[in-house]
């Protein structure tokens, strides 16, 4: 077991709230990865599929009519899930903790309006003078940008929640979600915070999101497979809200708290993917630094599908070969600024159950396990850049 330096507080994770395409809340989710169970809509966007979110009962985490209309769909879904993190803390009404609970959101730029985007693309396509700068000047409004700002979200949180610490958003894909997390952890590990909530929410059923991915050949299409078996890479969008609280331990065992799982690390790098290689020897040096026993460890990877970050993540995996793996993107799509967060809950709920997901995947790179490993490491890739990882283990 990695011995944590003598200045460095241990660091809890008390509370998990997670809403996705395969459920609203804990249960339902480990339900649902223990069955296999994958929810995708092959058709909505044909030939592009997504990850829907299900049926969500808003009320019971934002119950003012008026809060809920003024968010965007990704301001509501993170703010649903923050409050069932709250709740997972047992913290929601505590007004004293949460007046000095800090907060760090990984969060995107807000929701676009597809028809200005399609309106530009088309003048561009038919070449006339002039388009680009006609439309910037005539369409885009202010209001059209401060109206998403990416620190929205936190603003709702705020003032639903009653969450009132200090408050950062981080944007950047992928890695804010990393980044977000090592943030928030560095703080409670340093004596800089005693309690935080982290985390991110994404909305994967936006037409202009797809357009955006599908220019960059991101997209997966047509037939849907498991994040290892697809042959010409990509991703399909998933709709969910990631959320935790870190705590320190003192604070938790002074409130009486349980904790999921103990934080031990959580180490960023960001590889120049100019060459070959560049992304599995930045993940051999993450690892090296996380602190890792590896004959009693598993790995719950954020790995995106996109063709070449996830074949140099696989690399990276075949090379530690002894340690199981567990894909998240497979049955919940890709989150974005959400999927780290996700693979580090999954992998603090294992620990708290003492048990694995079962693979979903045939091409053979998840297998069936026999004695639960000690620790669980969170890996992120991001799909253009960034990588990260977070060591976990059962809190002594």
């Amino acid at each position: 077991m990695p011995q944590l330096p003598a200045d460095r507080r241990e660091t809890w994770i008390t509370g998990i709230g997670l809403v996705s395409s395969l459920g609203d809340g804990l249960e339902a989710n480990w339900d649902a990865l223990r069955s296999g169970r994958v929810n995708v809509d092959l058709e909505r966007y044909a030939p592009w599929m997504i990850h829907p979110l299900v049926p969500l009962n808003l009320d019971s985490q934002i119950p003012k009519k008026g809060d809920q209309r003024q968010m965007e769909a990704w301001q509501r879904i993170g703010t649903y899930a923050a409050g069932l993190a709250l709740d997972s803390a047992g913290i929601k009404d505590d007004q004293e903790i949460l007046a000095r609970t800090d907060m760090i959101v990984a969060a995107g730029g807000g929701e676009r309006d597809l028809d200005v985007d399609a309106a530009i693309l088309t003048a561009r396509a038919d070449g006339r003078s002039g388009a680009l700068n006609e439309r910037l000047m005539n369409d885009l409004r202010p209001t059209l940008f401060l109206a998403q700002l990416s620190n929205l979200l936190a603003g709702n949180i705020s003032i639903v929640h009653g969450v009132s610490g200090s408050s950062r958003t981080f944007m950047g894909e992928e890695t804010a979600g990393v980044d977000a997390v090592r943030i928030a952890w560095a703080k409670i590990a340093s004596g800089q915070s005693e309690i935080a909530l982290v985390g991110a929410a994404h909305n994967g059923e936006r037409k202009e999101m797809l357009m955006l991915y599908e220019c960059g050949g991101f997209n997966l299409k047509k037939d849907f497979a498991s994040v290892w078996s697809r042959s010409g890479g990509g991703f399909a969008l998933g709709s969910g809200g990631v959320f935790l609280v870190l705590e320190s331990r003192p604070h938790a065992e002074r409130r009486g708290a349980k904790p999921f799982a103990r934080l031990v690390n959580v180490v960023s790098g960001h590889s120049s993917r100019a060459a070959p290689g560049g992304v599995e020897r930045t993940l051999e040096g993450l690892w090296d630094s996380l602190g890792v026993t590896e004959n009693s460890t598993a790995i719950y990877t954020a790995a995106t599908g996109a063709a070449v970050a996830t074949r140099e993540e696989a690399a990276f995996l075949s090379a530690h070969r002894d340690v199981p793996v567990r894909a998240v993107g497979t049955s919940f799509g890709h989150l974005s600024e959400a999927q780290f967060p996700l693979a580090l809950a999954l992998g603090s709920l294992s620990i708290s159950r003492g048990a694995l997901v079962p693979p979903n995947d045939a091409s053979g790179r998840e297998t069936e396990i026999g004695l639960m490993p000690a620790q669980i490491v969170a890996v992120g890739v991001g799909h253009w850049r960034g990588e990260g990882m977070a060591l976990i283990e059962a809190a002594s």
